[in-house]
């Protein structure tokens, strides 16, 4: 087995740290530890210097995903393993990923049981988020969001272009590589309680996880939500046509508007097909 890279993005994350580096040091499947510090205001690089791993600091915060993007493309072996820093995620797993990556996946996630998510509400939103990302792909989706992963660096890259900055960047990188057709395996694993305080926001997250929900089928495939969308449309005013012509023998102006609606929503969805089409090829090729 090749020697990978640990990246783990880092805020406020020292007494958590404490423990995990140590935990990884004593792996021998790992090449590189790497920490990127986004902006800590604790003596998070303090603790990573101290312990002798590669530690890359923001000069502030930046968010998840931008530290999971520096920390990617500072990795030089061929897979990368990438974990929280707050002590969730037990490193004794990370060779259980690897073991399953060489059986011929592109990339193997950590899929978080019933009983180790943070709380009743987050079990509820992975839940509805793990079913409706499996009906857009048609595989099924053990743990949409979970950020223990282990992957082909190569590969990885191919899309950092397009990972957003923030906190879903598990969820895209997911949907990218089902939609480039690569394999994409689940590890059932058990998470432990974070250590520290949670950095979640219960309202301004809740509204991003709705946000999530239409992510995930626009990007991965757009007509998927569109098209039954305009079919809605077009039955209901098909259905509204037919009462008014029984009724009044007229065609109304409603039913014209649903109709066109109709039209308009399929063709918006039609749209958006054809940019998310560009938007990874055009990922695909800055890489090349």
């Amino acid at each position: 087995m090749n020697k990978v890279s640990v990246v783990i993005p880092a805020k406020n994350e020292a007494a958590a740290l404490k423990g995990v580096i140590p935990r990884l040091l004593k792996l021998d499947c790992i090449e590189e530890i790497i920490i990127v510090n986004d902006g800590s205001t604790d003596n998070t690089e303090a603790v990573c210097k101290e312990a002798g791993v590669t530690v890359i600091t923001h000069p502030y915060s930046k968010g998840n995903g931008a530290a999971i993007k520096s920390g990617a493309r500072a990795v030089s072996t061929n897979v990368v393993v990438f974990m929280d820093a707050d002590g969730q995620h037990s490193p004794e797993d990370i060779p259980k990923l690897l073991e399953k990556l060489e059986t011929g996946f592109d990339m193997v996630v950590g899929a978080r049981s019933s009983t180790s998510q943070a709380s009743a509400g987050r079990l509820v939103a992975n839940s509805v988020y793990n079913r409706i990302s499996s009906l857009m792909v048609g595989q099924k989706i053990g743990d949409l969001t979970s950020g223990f992963r282990a992957v082909k660096t190569k590969l990885f890259k191919e899309f950092i272009s397009i990972l957003p900055n923030g906190f879903s960047y598990p969820t895209t990188i997911t949907m990218a590589f089902f939609r480039a057709g690569y394999s994409v395996g689940y590890l059932p694993i058990i998470a432990d309680k974070r250590i520290g305080k949670s950095h979640i926001r219960p309202f301004k997250d809740g509204v991003r996880f709705l946000l999530i929900i239409f992510k995930i089928a626009t990007l991965y495939s757009p007509l998927k939500l569109f098209f039954p969308l305009s079919l809605l449309f077009f039955s209901v005013g098909a259905g509204y046509y037919g009462y008014t012509l029984v009724e009044m023998g007229r065609f109304t102006n409603m039913s014209a508007l649903l109709f066109v609606t109709s039209i308009l929503v399929f063709l918006i969805g039609l749209i958006s097909e054809q940019i998310t089409s560009l938007v990874f090829l055009a990922a695909k090729s800055k890489d090349k």
